[in-house]
């Protein structure tokens, strides 16, 4: 599809070096960057950290040994591939390895990313629902309870199914966009919660984190046999 002046066809280089008009700087990629990482991966996982009797210490220790190694990958493995080659990973991949390789590798990242992109979506719409009072499932829900909520996480997905679809570029413009306030809503969101957990130290947080794995190993223990908690 193209305008009388430019064209608006979508080129994302995907097998081919990508050229010097086509760099980005470095807001660009900080922006992208941040949109990568500062993400709520650990408001979804936290509680299953805890429902698997994870200790608060080796949650810590598990975040940041995490993101100290996807850090390093980005800086030895991504940034190497794509400041000489100028690839794309797959690309670069599948000419090391060849294609079924490739597409083994694409199945298995798709199918991933489904199930991760869709539980990431539904962590995004409970923040669109929470405002309005729209009634959310819980951890003890397997459906959703509200055809409202399933409403805002179609919504949600479409918006974002959108963006990832007018390209890098457009991608990148978002995230500059959203990144900054993000890194502080989620440091707003630990104060408050810290706050609501009335601890005031951390052998406070930490005795608190190991009740609550208490009871919900006895709650999943009646659960499993049938039983009401």
């Amino acid at each position: 599809m193209t305008t009388d002046n430019q064209s608006t066809q979508v080129n994302e280089y995907e097998r081919e070096p990508v050229p010097p008009k086509a760099h980005l700087g470095a807001g660009k990629f900080w922006g992208m960057y941040a949109g990568e990482h500062a993400a709520g991966t650990e408001f979804m996982i936290g509680p299953l950290f805890l429902l698997a009797g994870v200790s608060l210490q080796n949650v810590f220790f598990g975040l940041l040994l995490g993101n100290l190694m996807a850090v390093l990958s980005w800086r030895f493995v991504c940034a190497p591939i794509a400041t000489q080659a100028r690839f794309t990973l797959y690309h670069h991949l599948e000419k090391i390895a060849g294609k079924w390789l490739v597409l083994l590798y694409n199945l298995a990242n798709g199918l991933l990313f489904c199930f991760l992109a869709g539980a990431m979506i539904t962590v995004s719409a409970t923040a669109v629902g929470i405002p309005f009072d729209i009634t959310m499932p819980t951890v003890d829900d397997f459906y959703p309870n509200s055809a409202m909520f399933v409403f805002i996480v179609l919504a949600v997905g479409l918006v974002i199914a959108i963006v990832a679809s007018l390209g890098y570029d457009t991608v990148a413009k978002f995230a500059n966009i959203a990144s900054p306030w993000m890194v502080l809503v989620f440091l707003a969101c630990g104060i408050v919660a810290y706050k609501q957990l009335g601890a005031t130290s951390w052998a406070e947080l930490n005795s608190i984190w190991s009740e609550s794995i208490v009871f919900a190993l006895h709650k999943f223990e009646w659960r499993t046999r049938g039983l009401a908690y």
